[in-house]
């Protein structure tokens, strides 16, 4: 596939107003941008709040249904207690989008007991029946877990004609996600793969000094964030990479990084495989605010914010700012020590983060109540 088919737009991460609310007229200028740009792909789920909805607003109501492909997920482990819970979520999705039809249709978030609700639920053959009656074009799966288990499912499930597959230079080589595993075991069955995460949440967008040092001396303009994504875009078999924008910025430098990709030279790959090395020396919590675990937290505890203060914290120092800002949303959410210790959120989340171990370490580093 050609570059302007690599670059894909993901709508997690939609900007938002003060209230909370989407930015509808921010983001339809972020997808105009994208469209004349010539790069079609669009990336929604029905467990992203608002997301779908905004995509029938931002771009459902305003282009022709051939000018964009769109994909929407089903999330068997959100709140689905039937396999009709589950089924229902397509009737919704494309209610709430107006699209008629996916492009591209995700059994989303598979991988250590979620892969079990979906064959408990028997939706591998809902999803083909959806591609029989033409709403769905093409059926596949997002993925969070072992290379092995990928393997199994691939091979219990060749019709799948695709996989989302979290790959970025951070991930490559990474024990707990195995990016470079899964990877090769996708391309190893002859899948198409999607790319997720490519900047990892964001965080590869600002990245310690020491790895922004390194890109610098090669480009000395582009910014972190085109290299994660340029990455991820130079790997066979990938057709497509999903960047979650969150403003008009973002939008045209994801643009400006793919409008003309045609493949990383070789100095290009030597600096990111420095760049991994660098990076592998840092000590962070690899949380990408996905907020999955926050889906299923009793107690609502600020997971994502807590760990975003951590991190901060461990790379740019402001121990005390850190503390003030979280102590701020406290007043809104639970902190770390209403924590209950169920385990719910490391069962969700697609990082396989030790959650409750390391809330217990950001009370003790950013000096909290406990």
């Amino acid at each position: 596939m050609n570059s302007k088919g690599k670059l894909g737009f993901g709508l997690m991460r939609l900007p938002r107003l003060e209230d909370k609310s989407i930015d509808l007229e921010q983001s339809k200028k972020m997808v105009d941008l994208f469209i004349e740009a010539g790069f079609c792909y669009f990336d929604t789920a029905y467990v992203y709040e608002g997301s779908e909805d905004a995509t029938r607003e931002i771009l459902v109501n305003r282009y022709p249904r051939d000018r964009y492909l769109l994909a929407s997920k089903m999330a068997a482990w959100a709140d689905c207690s039937t396999r009709e819970d589950a089924v229902k979520q397509l009737d919704e999705s494309l209610r709430r989008t107006g699209a008629g039809y996916f492009d591209y249709y995700l059994l989303h978030n598979l991988g250590d007991e979620r892969t079990e609700l979906y064959d408990r639920f028997d939706l591998w053959s809902f999803v083909k029946d959806m591609k029989n009656e033409g709403r769905i074009r093409r059926a596949g799966f997002s993925f969070h877990s072992t290379a092995d288990e990928l393997d199994e499912i691939l091979i219990r499930h060749p019709e799948a004609d695709f996989v989302q597959l979290q790959i970025n230079y951070a991930d490559w080589e990474n024990d707990r996600i195995q990016s470079r595993a899964c990877y090769e075991t996708a391309l190893r069955h002859g899948k198409q793969i999607i790319v997720m995460e490519p900047v990892k949440g964001g965080l590869l967008a600002t990245p310690p000094v020491s790895v922004r040092k390194i890109f610098e001396s090669v480009e000395k303009d582009s910014s972190p964030a085109s290299w994660a994504v340029r990455f991820a875009a130079d790997l066979e078999g990938v057709v497509t990479v999903l960047s979650g924008m969150s403003s008009i910025e973002q939008t045209e430098d994801n643009i400006s990084a793919m409008r003309n990709f045609n493949g990383l030279s070789q100095k290009h790959r030597e600096a990111l495989k420095r760049a991994m090395e660098e990076l592998s020396k840092q000590k962070t919590v690899p949380c990408t605010s996905c907020c999955y675990c926050v889906k299923v937290c009793p107690e609502n505890i600020a997971i994502p914010e807590t760990f975003s203060a951590l991190n901060n914290y461990m790379l740019y120092g402001g121990r005390e700012r850190q503390k003030k800002e979280l102590e701020l949303l406290y007043e809104e959410k639970k902190e770390p020590s209403d924590c209950i210790r169920c385990g719910r959120c490391e069962s969700a989340c697609p990082q396989h983060i030790s959650i409750r171990d390391e809330l217990v370490k950001a009370s003790e580093e950013l000096g909290l109540k406990r």
